[in-house]
């Protein structure tokens, strides 16, 4: 299911593909992604903040995809409508990205949303952590839609 839904981003969202953006696992608390730091490099040899902001927001996308395939919507219409991303110390290696999965209660809210109106929402969180230490804190919000 990973390696198929790594294919899906890196054909549909090229810049995944040259960010070399993989899934890594996916458990029963979160989706870790990974990806090198060379590609996303800024200036100053650390990680670009618009690399990690998209890794995080596409990292946090999966997890509402793999939510949504539970229930049978693989073409469903996923789109970010809120974020918030904290930047709270350099990465300076190739990093990974944890995005925790929503809790049960979050989920069955979603699906008696998604059942009543064909649209509901999660609010997912993740974060980048170096050698221990928390280096980027994301939440977004992200609607999906029965198609």
């Amino acid at each position: 299911m990973l390696k198929k839904l790594e294919e899906k981003l890196h054909s549909e969202i090229p810049m995944t593909k040259y960010m070399q953006l993989t899934l890594e696992e996916l458990n029963d608390n979160n989706l870790i992604t990974k990806a090198p730091l060379k590609p996303n490099i800024n200036d100053k040899g650390t990680g670009f903040a618009g690399s990690l902001n998209t890794i995080a927001t596409i990292s946090a996308w999966c997890v509402c995809y793999l939510e949504a395939s539970k229930l049978g919507l693989d073409n469903c219409m996923i789109a970010i409508i809120k974020s918030d991303i904290s930047y709270r110390a350099p990465i300076t290696k190739d990093f990974k990205c944890i995005s925790y999965l929503p809790s049960e209660e979050q989920i069955k809210l979603f699906e008696k949303k998604l059942k009543e109106k064909n649209s509901s929402s999660l609010k997912i969180k993740g974060e980048i952590i170096e050698d221990g230490k928390l280096c980027l804190d994301f939440e977004g919000i992200y609607v999906i839609k029965k198609r």
